[in-house]
């Protein structure tokens, strides 16, 4: 008799989810541009998937020729349990935090600032209110402030 050889794609899959669930703490959390929706992670999450689901049916639809059909479930569980916690930290932990205090409403006018713009010139709130851009006879109507994550 043949002796069963080592079903890897069950400890793959169990070691790519711990791999997606650690990353995030250490190095996508560090980084502003991957803290809002973390897709590498779920990504990752994902790949350990197919390597456990395709472990568990080669362990159980092979049994005499692989092993796994004990630490599949187990580890399986485990890389569940860990999407899990995961996933409570950003869907639900995230939504937990305070609102900013001194942050301005809807409706509410801006407090002053100074920006520089593309041209590297200063442009305050009051000179967009005060002089019109398209057209210096019409009077000034408002400004609409657009923010977004980018750097340049």
């Amino acid at each position: 008799m043949k002796p069963r050889r080592w079903n890897w794609y069950v400890w793959a899959g169990f070691i790519v989810c711990l791999i997606a669930l650690a990353s995030y703490f250490f190095i996508f959390a560090r980084f502003s541009v991957t803290r809002d929706v973390p897709w590498v992670n779920f990504l990752l999450f994902g790949m350990g998937a197919a390597f456990l689901f395709f472990g568990l049916k080669r362990a159980y639809g092979e049994p005499p020729q692989y092993r796994g059909r004990i630490a599949g479930p187990i580890l399986s569980l485990l890389s569940f349990f860990a999407l899990g916690f995961f996933c409570f930290l950003i869907f639900y932990q995230t939504r937990q935090l305070p609102a900013s205090a001194g942050a301005p409403r809807i409706g509410h006018k801006a407090p002053e600032f100074v920006l520089l713009d593309a041209n590297n010139k200063a442009v305050s709130l009051s000179s967009l209110l005060s002089t019109p851009l398209a057209n210096p006879q019409a009077p000034p109507k408002g400004v609409l402030l657009v923010f977004y994550r980018g750097y340049w």
